[in-house]
């Protein structure tokens, strides 16, 4: 009986043993008692990482679109060209300084309409006259001296110049003057007509200057 429970015994640690020495073959870096202490592979060099796709521009490079075979020269000798989509300018500078006397005009004119004080009348004829005179000193020797634009802003400008100086004498003078014999040339009536005459002349001359091209 003892020998029947022996054996029975000896069945039953077989199975255990052989597969601990089992492992033991197979696996000789295995070690329970310490953890894994076999050799790890080197990933630096044996792992190789999958490409991922990298996309391409379907167009040209930079330097090629910015060739001197793509983009043209502009055409600068062209006449079509020059005329039309860079729109010269055909304006002289001569016609460009007469079209500021428009304004100045229209405002001596508005003047005498709205019967404005001798001080207002007075700053706005200056303010023609210095620019006549830059116009003389810009053109009197050039052939534009000999246009009637010309002629005509001198002739109001020297007109306007000398109603201004009689309105102002007569503010002065008003007092000591006897509107009869000298005295008569500061009248209001006088004065009056004279101021008539260079709103004509004004309106004359604003549609001479407003023709000029």
């Amino acid at each position: 009986m003892r020998k029947i429970l022996l054996l029975l015994l000896i069945t039953l640690l077989l199975p255990a043993s052989c597969s601990g020495a089992f492992f033991k073959k197979d696996n000789p870096d295995v070690d329970t008692s310490q953890g894994y202490v076999g050799k790890l592979p080197d990933l630096t060099t044996e792992y190789q990482p999958s490409e991922s796709g990298i996309s391409t521009p379907i167009f040209d490079k930079t330097q090629n679109f910015h060739s001197e075979n793509v983009i043209k020269p502009i055409p600068r000798d062209d006449p079509a060209f020059v005329n039309i989509i860079l729109k010269k300018d055909k304006t002289s500078e001569y016609t460009n300084d007469i079209q500021e006397f428009i304004e100045m005009m229209e405002q001596i004119s508005e003047s005498i309409e709205n019967e404005e004080n001798v001080q207002r009348f007075a700053s706005r004829v200056y303010y023609l006259n210095i620019n006549t005179e830059y116009l003389q000193e810009k053109y009197g020797d050039k052939p534009e001296s000999g246009y009637l634009s010309y002629k005509q802003i001198l002739k109001v400008s020297d007109e306007a110049k000398e109603i201004s100086r009689l309105r102002s004498d007569a503010e002065k003078y008003k007092k000591y003057l006897a509107y009869t014999g000298t005295g008569a040339e500061y009248s209001k009536n006088n004065i009056g007509i004279k101021l008539f005459n260079l709103q004509l002349d004004l309106e004359k001359t604003i549609n001479i200057l407003k023709q000029v091209q």
